[in-house]
């Protein structure tokens, strides 16, 4: 609803609002690479940092979250990220801090004070440092991208009936064309002001853009080039 109007004041030309009806959002889903994390509690001050315990525990979530993602990205390479939540002795709170391989309590003291200092502007000197657990994440590569859609030939199609509505553009009521987006077909285009209706949503076309639907049926607004 608020896409078209977000993209005029972030100067954006284009939005794309993939099609959600009749399960075709799940074909979106396969774009995105398979992906597992788990985290553990494993609480320890830093100034008794304990390499073999925090070496034990990751190799656990290792196996556990490459046979995670092996089963449903096969061969594919998988990557792998690591996390202490740490914090100074008596906060309440954690911040996540990235850890390499080469872990020991001097690496992950200068890797927190850069994490705290980039976040609060400060570091807190001689204040005592704990982690309380740590995360482990693994992700297959991003399948190759497949393009689904052709370009189409685009077909203007007029609005079957208008809407008042407030713009907040122009801060009025106007006239807004109504498009059912169940009867719009690939290639076909309409013009902001305008409403695409359907079952979960109402896509808003506002006046600085126009709309067309591509190949997968989605919604693709444009920036309008008036002149």
């Amino acid at each position: 609803m608020h896409a078209a109007r977000l993209a005029e004041k972030l100067g954006l030309e284009k939005v794309v609002i993939p099609a959600g009806r009749r399960g075709r959002l799940g074909d979106w889903i396969p774009l995105a690479p398979a992906s597992y994390e788990i985290v553990r509690s494993l609480p320890m001050r830093l100034d008794e940092f304990n390499g073999a315990k925090v070496e034990a525990l990751l190799a656990a979530l290792r196996e556990e979250a490459q046979s995670v993602v092996r089963a449903a990205a096969g061969d594919a390479d998988i990557y792998e990220s690591r996390h202490a939540y740490m914090r100074y002795l008596g906060q309440g709170y954690e911040i996540a801090v990235h850890v390499t391989d080469a872990m020991n309590a001097d690496k992950l003291k200068t890797a927190f004070e850069g994490a705290y200092s980039k976040l609060y502007g400060r570091t807190i000197p001689g204040m005592g440092i704990e982690i309380l657990s740590w995360s482990l994440r693994v992700s297959a590569a991003a399948p190759a991208r497949v393009k689904t859609a052709m370009e189409l030939k685009r077909r203007k199609i007029a609005a079957g009936a208008t809407r008042s509505v407030f713009d907040a553009g122009s801060e009025k009521r106007i006239p807004f064309g109504v498009f059912d987006r169940e009867a719009l077909k690939p290639g076909d285009e309409v013009e902001g002001p305008a409403l695409i209706i359907e079952t979960q949503t109402t896509t808003v076309v506002s006046s600085s853009f126009s709309a067309h639907i591509e190949g997968s049926g989605a919604i693709i607004l444009e920036r309008r080039r008036i002149e």
